[in-house]
């Protein structure tokens, strides 16, 4: 009977079965309904991608009617409020760039569904969609449509099982008491004993060692054949092509010799050869596993957040320690780390970070918050419901929306070394064995065998990956927190640092603060404003809600008052804030922000204040200007040797939306050279960072995270300084425990030895592959010799990459 292939699925069509639609052939309905759904909406381009990438559509008629109940569904979900819900969905059979595009299109298939994000290695989809459009039920049946049903298990969602897979650990099992009673029953061959029942029972050992091969050959070596012919079909050519046609030519080399009794064939060495292959394979997913480069939320979220005892004191504590009944305060910016109940009357809460939704939803008393929200304006209680959720944290750091986008130049080097490195191996092989077969038969197949298993591109893929990856491990342990691996490859490319300086290059732990109090408007600037008991309980109430460095320290400064609600809170950027608190207003804040409506006979003081003064923040009570705390910085320690040292290397900047009353101290800290500018708002900071980059600069901002999350966003790398304090900016690309701030000298030269790792390690690769070659290619090295040199090779660059780099973070200074 003649069969064809079907277009969508790839699977064989029995001529009398086909179906024929668009002058294309199906296998099925379904294959033909889905093709019809993608043509319907202009997404064909499925099929440019791969060659018959789908699957065929499976009846599910009424399996998923228990997602109609709400309170499933809403176990399900990640995230969930009004017209957003977010969940990822387990797709078994992703498997190819179509898979990725198909998925990530979804919104163009379905209305109601906004954006779509796949995870390959995990094999699940993102989904963010309108819940008053689309229900998860239309959305599991729409994927089941298009052959990519899900797999929901509630039991997983509830317990947070992972099901371990052990199937290489069977395939090790089966390959090494194959390869062990093989090696057995060789022995006499090896050492041509002369013995009766030997020689005259030959056959039947032969044909016992081939019996105990097949179990080896087929099933311990499978995922070699698995991978080969998925990398055939996608016509991408990986590195097992030439592994597992190493593999089959020898057994069916050593099948022939026992047939024809020309000898007992090589079944000890193809068995041993896949023995030690899988062995290194998993000493390489073990090794792995024991760097840990997925960090846990304790490495992304090195912050604190404040939480209420049963006596009503206050304490910071880490966010990983939160637990369930605790009862947290969330200042104005401050993000939400765990799902909670409302206490407080009201909140507005910004869920931008995780929807992408820029408009604050109100709650109020009683309803859920989820982890990931920023509040917006006065402070707020909540009890928690859940500890942090690790994945969820993680991901809101990891989002697309607030990755940048950069050239990863060691991935391009690598991903060009593999695409060219299985055909040039295979023009090898070949190419030796046509010469040998000539001279002899047995050194040709060894040749061939020899090449295709010795030579290995993984120790150059794993090169980059492993560096980086223990980079990251080094510095998280030193506290310096990187968002994932290519900020490592920016941060050696840094040439110019812009430092913030409130809250930066100056501590909020420390500060000499005074209060210098002002004349009165209201009695012709004769009286001096003084501020009373009552006045400081407001003043320290209010600070209370915001998270702005001087706000911190001044509320630390202030005595300890009763505790007052807030009627009002608004903070407005670069600016101060203003709130209300039974009928009286209270403004705290910049000059210019404070007492532009106070002074109309007094003389108003400048914005920038007298020179020589450090920063100060003015306050108003009512209609009553009351003078100002003025703030004597201190600077963090190690500062000056810190900025000497960057002085030889970088191009150094200080933006500061204060005065520049601190001028003439910092010139006499700072090396000479040292460009400083003051009073600069959070859009004029960006501008200033946007007119380093057209000048060619790759720059680097340090901040605080609060003023300066555009600058942070905008700049090549973006380092936000923490300081016990729950305010965290996606935008950042890391973020340094405050403590270690005099290390950022170390962290800088520390990125750039992990690229010369890289370089160093990429040479000792070619090197191992070019001498390994040299010694298949002429009859040197024995097919079971080049099995346990290959993983040995990965082994040696692991070990290399792992001795340099942790060389290089004890021997930089």
């Amino acid at each position: 009977m003649e069969k064809n292939n079907c277009f969508h699925c790839g699977l064989d069509i029995i001529k009398e079965e086909e179906i024929l639609f668009d002058e294309k052939e199906f296998c099925c309905n379904g294959c033909k309904t889905v093709y019809e759904i993608f043509s319907l909406n202009d997404l064909t381009c499925y099929y440019d991608f791969e060659k018959s990438p789908g699957a065929t559509p499976q009846d599910i008629n009424g399996k998923y009617d228990f997602l109609d109940n709400e309170s499933i569904v809403s176990k399900l979900l990640e995230f969930q409020e009004d017209s957003t819900a977010i969940i990822s969905l387990n797709i078994p059979h992703i498997h190819c760039s179509s898979c990725i595009w198909i998925l990530e299109n979804l919104q163009r298939l379905q209305k109601g569904i906004n954006t779509s994000q796949v995870n390959f290695p995990e094999k699940k989809v993102r989904i963010n969609y309108n819940p008053e459009i689309v229900s998860l039920k239309s959305i599991v049946y729409l994927l089941s449509s298009i052959g990519y049903e899900p797999y929901i298990s509630l039991e997983n969602y509830e317990t947070g099982k992972n099901n371990v897979d052990r199937s290489l650990t069977y395939k090790l099992g089966v390959a090494f008491f194959c390869f062990g009673n093989i090696m057995l029953l060789s022995f006499p061959e090896y050492f041509e004993v002369k013995e009766f029942w030997l020689d005259n029972y030959k056959p039947f050992f032969r044909g016992l060692i081939f019996a105990l091969s097949l179990p080896s050959f087929l099933y311990s070596a499978s995922g070699y054949y698995v991978s080969a012919i998925k990398s055939i079909k996608s016509k991408m050519l990986n590195i097992d092509i030439p592994i597992a046609l190493g593999i089959v030519v020898m057994f069916i080399r050593s099948t022939f010799d026992i047939v024809m009794d020309y000898g007992p064939g090589f079944f000890d060495s193809l068995t041993g050869l896949i023995f030690f292959m899988l062995l290194g394979k998993m000493f390489q997913i073990k090794t792995y596993s024991f760097l840990s480069f997925e960090r846990d939320f304790k490495s992304y979220f090195p912050i604190a957040i404040t939480k209420i005892n049963t006596d009503s004191t206050e304490e910071s504590i880490p966010v990983y320690e939160i637990e369930k009944g605790n009862r947290l305060l969330i200042r104005n910016q401050e993000l939400i780390p765990v799902d909670g109940i409302l206490i407080s009357d009201k909140a507005e809460i910004d869920y931008s970070f995780v929807t992408g939704e820029a408009v604050p939803i109100t709650k109020k008393s009683g309803d859920k918050v989820f982890a990931g929200g920023k509040q917006i304006g006065k402070v707020i209680e909540m009890e928690v419901l859940h500890s942090v959720s690790q994945s969820y944290l993680t991901q809101l750091w990891s989002n697309d929306v607030f990755q940048k986008k950069v050239e990863q130049k060691h991935k391009t080097i690598t991903d060009n070394i593999s695409r060219y490195f299985t055909p040039i191996l295979l023009l090898i092989a070949f190419a030796g064995f046509g010469y040998w077969i000539f001279f002899d038969a047995n050194t040709a197949f060894n040749v061939f065998t020899a090449v295709l298993i010795v030579a290995c591109p993984c120790a150059l893929a794993l090169t980059a990956p492993f560096t980086m990856g223990n980079m990251l491990r080094i510095f998280g342990n030193k506290h310096f927190y990187l968002k994932n691996a290519l900020v490592i490859e920016q941060l050696a490319k840094v040439d110019t640092i812009v430092f913030d300086k409130t809250g930066t290059i100056t501590t909020n732990a420390k500060s000499n603060i005074s209060y210098e109090s002002s004349p009165s408007p209201s009695k012709g600037g004769e009286q001096k404003a003084v501020l009373t008991d009552t006045d400081l309980t407001l003043i320290k109430n209010v600070l209370r809600a915001s998270n702005h460095p001087l706000s911190r320290m001044l509320y630390d400064f202030l005595p300890e008052t009763k505790r007052l609600k807030l009627d009002t809170f608004e903070e407005i950027t670069g600016k101060g804030i203003q709130a209300e608190i039974d009928g009286i207003s209270v403004k705290i804040g910049s000059a210019d922000f404070v007492i532009q409506d106070v002074f109309s006979a007094v003389t108003t003081p400048s914005p920038s204040g007298r020179a020589g003064e450090g920063t100060a923040v003015h306050i108003k009570i009512g209609k009553v200007y009351f003078g100002k705390y003025i703030f004597n910085n201190q600077y963090r320690e190690g500062l000056s040797d810190l900025f000497t040292k960057l002085s030889t290397q970088y191009q150094l900047k200080v933006l500061s939306g204060d005065n520049d009353g601190e001028q003439s101290q910092l010139e006499s800290i700072l090396p000479k050279g040292t460009e400083m500018i003051f009073n600069q708002k959070p859009e004029q900071k960006l501008e200033f960072i946007k007119a380093l980059q057209e000048q060619g600069k790759n720059v680097m901002m340090v901040g605080d995270g609060l003023n300066d999350a555009g600058a942070l966003a905008q700049s090549n790398v973006g380092v936000s300084i923490s300081e016990n304090v729950n305010v965290f900016s996606p935008a950042c690309d890391a973020i340094l425990d405050a403590k270690e701030f005099k290390k950022l000298h170390y962290f800088l030269k520390l990125s750039k030895k992990a690229i010369t790792t890289i370089k160093m390690s990429f040479v000792l690769s070619l090197l191992y592959n070019v001498v390994g070659l040299s010694f298949a290619i002429t009859g040197n090295l024995l097919p079971l010799v080049a099995a346990i040199i290959m993983p040995l090779s990965t082994i040696t660059i692991v070990s290399f990459v792992t001795i340099m780099s942790n060389y290089y973070s004890r021997k930089i200074k």
